[in-house]
């Protein structure tokens, strides 16, 4: 078990999103991660980009030396962070020989080509989930695009809690207490 804390729209509402804002934000995500912790106790992740916050606590399972999250791609431009389980991660990363340069042994990391993939071909970004066989919540942000794509399990067996700040920043957890 892993969990995450992302906020998402850091610029939005009045107040201009400068450096000084944007460590609040950060100190504020570490905060809320803090109340996750035990969710995670192996090892503690954050990005920190012009529009996005991610962060993780890992539970090392799958690929407990490199599968550090959040996870980055392998053009450093979609930050992924997920909790759960992909069971079909050996067949999907088979898929994807010679066209992705996987980073770690992680199986959520089959996430990011999947999304790149997708994104690629114009396609709906639920054949994504219905390509995964498993449990699972992810938070995925793209830097290029400035996008984000937040999803879970078909059946909802990992949580996934989300909200928003009163400035219209988007935020989602995977324990409503973080």
């Amino acid at each position: 078990m892993c969990g995450f804390v992302g906020c998402f729209d850091l610029n939005s509402g009045s107040q201009p999103i400068g450096e000084g804002l944007r460590e609040e934000l950060r100190a504020q995500v570490l905060e809320m991660s803090k109340k996750i912790r035990h969710r995670g106790p192996d090892w503690s992740g954050i990005y920190t980009g012009d529009n996005a916050i991610l962060s993780h606590e890992r539970l090392s399972i799958v690929d407990p030396l490199s599968g550090k999250q959040p996870l980055v791609s392998d053009d450093n431009k979609i930050i992924l962070a997920a909790n759960g389980e992909i069971y079909n991660h050996k067949e999907l990363r088979e898929s994807f020989k010679g066209k992705y340069n996987f980073r770690t042994g992680s199986d959520c990391e089959v996430i990011i080509p999947l999304y790149k993939e997708c994104l690629a071909g114009g396609g709906d970004f639920e054949d994504i989930i219905e390509k995964l066989s498993g449990i699972f919540a992810f938070a995925l942000y793209d830097s290029e695009h400035d996008t984000y794509l937040i999803a879970r399990d078909e059946i909802g067996v990992i949580p996934l809690y989300q909200g928003w700040d009163k400035n219209g920043r988007y935020y989602v957890a995977s324990e409503l207490k973080a």
